[in-house]
């Protein structure tokens, strides 16, 4: 009760829910991506699956965020620079999603996949796509809890934020995966976004900040531009298919004409 009626956590929470949800399109991006390749049918399921995870993982992290504080602690030194256990864990996490990246961009850079005998198209089994999605919630669950503990110190605020954060996730992650499996070049462009992720993490485990706000100001840049692209080709298609119906119906008019001149024509 008095956190509800203390104006400085209403705002720690717009803010932590404002952050959350932000973080979590670099989650839900792989998400997508990796569940798309799944048969149709247990598409859904991975997503809320790999998501429900994520809400597991981040409430168990909360509980036990004293010890989590300590993982930005030095534990091993290499050519001068001292690693916490949260710069061993970006690090991985980035290394992985420039792997998985620049895999799938491999896959969809092949045009004939099929014809080389070492190039396979890319598939991926359902308990190898919740164990990957497992992976990659645990790097970015970590990065966003101890970025939310320099925040606030109420750990109320942080799962409530959590909470919001994951039921906008689960109400995005269908509609976004449509998306991009109905758009070929967005699944580029989210890969391009992955890459990025995927560098910030390692940058900022070897102790190079790199301020958010310009990684998302230049993907929201990009899926503007991509946006107005998609736009341009749906109005060149309606434009084409209007035009193909309309020479349609002017070839349909040209023989009905042309019939009805040969049926009232004299017999000779």
């Amino acid at each position: 009760m008095q956190l509800a009626a203390d104006p400085a956590a209403w705002a720690a929470l717009a803010t932590l829910v404002v952050m959350e949800v932000v973080l979590g399109i670099d989650n839900l991006i792989f998400i997508s991506i990796l569940t798309n390749k799944l048969p149709e049918s247990q598409q859904s399921s991975a997503r809320r699956i790999g998501i429900g995870l994520a809400l597991i993982l981040r409430l168990a992290l909360l509980g036990t965020v004293a010890y989590i504080v300590h993982l930005t602690q030095p534990v091993v030194e290499l050519f001068g620079h001292a690693f916490s256990w949260r710069d061993i864990i970006l690090i991985a996490g980035g290394l992985f999603l420039l792997w998985k990246a620049t895999k799938e961009i491999h896959h969809n850079v092949d045009p004939d996949p099929d014809e080389e005998g070492d190039a396979k198209p890319a598939t991926i089994g359902y308990s190898a796509a919740i164990v990957q999605i497992l992976l990659l919630d645990l790097v970015f669950s970590i990065d966003s809890i101890i970025t939310a503990v320099g925040m606030t110190d109420h750990v109320e605020i942080m799962v409530v934020a959590v909470l919001v954060a994951v039921a906008v996730m689960l109400l995005a992650a269908d509609p976004l995966s449509r998306f991009i499996a109905a758009n070929p070049t967005v699944v580029m462009l989210a890969l391009g976004f992955l890459i990025m992720i995927g560098m910030t993490l390692i940058a900022e485990g070897f102790g190079a900040h790199v301020p958010k706000g310009y990684v998302y100001t230049a993907m929201a840049f990009s899926a503007g531009i991509e946006v107005l692209n998609i736009l341009g080709r749906r109005a060149r298609k309606a434009k084409s298919v209007a035009k193909s119906a309309a020479k349609s119906a002017a070839k349909r008019a040209d023989g009905t004409a042309a019939g009805r001149g040969t049926a009232g024509s004299p017999v000779a």
